[in-house]
C-alpha cells in the first residue's frame, strides 16, 4: 500500500453547510465509504467488495454522496465496452457548519459519532485493546473553543497519516458542555 494517500488530489477542508451533505454523511455506510476513499480512489465495485454489500445499495450511496458534492469521479477506464469510474473525496476533512441552513431553519444534526464509535469499539473493550479516557474541567466557552481548535489539529495530523498497516484504528474525540455535573461548594475560609 502506498505511503502517499490518496492518489488523486482533493481540497483540504470543505464545511458542509446544507441539509443535504448533512444527511449524506449520517449514514454509516457512507461515512465507511468516505474513509476507505481516504486511501485511494476506487470504483463502486471495489467498495463493494470492500464493505461487503450489493453493488446496487453501494452505488445508492455513492450517488448520494456525490449529489452533496462529498465525492466526485477522479478518473475513468475503459473495460469491455464500459467506462469505468473511480470515486474519490472532495477533501480530506468535513467539518459540519455550525447555524442555519439557507433556508433559515436549523440544520439537521449529524448522526452521534459516539453512538457509532461505541458499536465499533465494543469488539476492542473486550479484548482489553481499547484506550480510551473522559476527562472533565470546569473552563470557560472561550477555552472550550481554543482546546477544540487543538484537537481539531491531531484529528487532521491523524487523518493524513499514511494507510500502511494491517490494523484500521478508530479515533473518536469530542468537547461537550454538562449541565448536570456537580461541583464543590465554595470552600469556607
Amino acid at each position: 500500500m502506498s505511503n502517499n494517500m490518496p492518489d488523486y488530489e482533493l481540497t483540504d477542508t470543505i464545511v458542509l453547510t446544507t441539509p443535504e451533505q448533512i444527511r449524506a454523511i449520517g449514514d454509516p455506510l457512507r461515512t465507511t465509504i468516505l474513509g476507505l476513499l481516504h486511501e485511494r480512489a476506487a470504483t463502486v465495485t471495489e467498495l463493494a467488495t470492500a464493505v461487503k454489500r450489493p453493488k446496487s445499495t453501494v452505488a445508492h450511496h455513492v450517488n448520494v454522496l456525490a449529489e452533496a458534492g462529498l465525492l466526485y469521479v477522479v478518473r475513468t477506464r475503459r473495460v469491455r465496452a464500459i467506462d469505468e469510474r473511480y470515486y474519490g473525496r472532495t477533501a480530506r476533512m468535513f467539518y459540519v457548519g455550525v447555524g442555519q441552513a439557507p433556508g433559515g431553519g436549523p440544520l439537521p444534526l449529524d448522526f452521534n459519532d459516539f453512538e457509532v464509535a461505541a458499536k465499533e469499539s465494543a469488539a476492542a473493550y473486550q479484548a482489553h485493546q481499547l484506550y480510551a479516557f473522559i476527562r472533565h474541567a470546569r473552563i470557560s466557552p472561550d477555552q472550550a473553543t481554543e482546546f477544540w481548535h487543538r484537537i481539531k489539529d491531531l484529528v487532521q495530523e491523524f487523518d493524513l497519516m499514511p494507510r500502511s498497516g494491517e490494523t484500521t484504528y478508530g479515533f473518536a474525540v469530542g468537547l461537550y458542555p454538562m449541565t448536570d455535573y456537580p461541583t464543590l461548594p465554595a470552600e469556607e475560609e
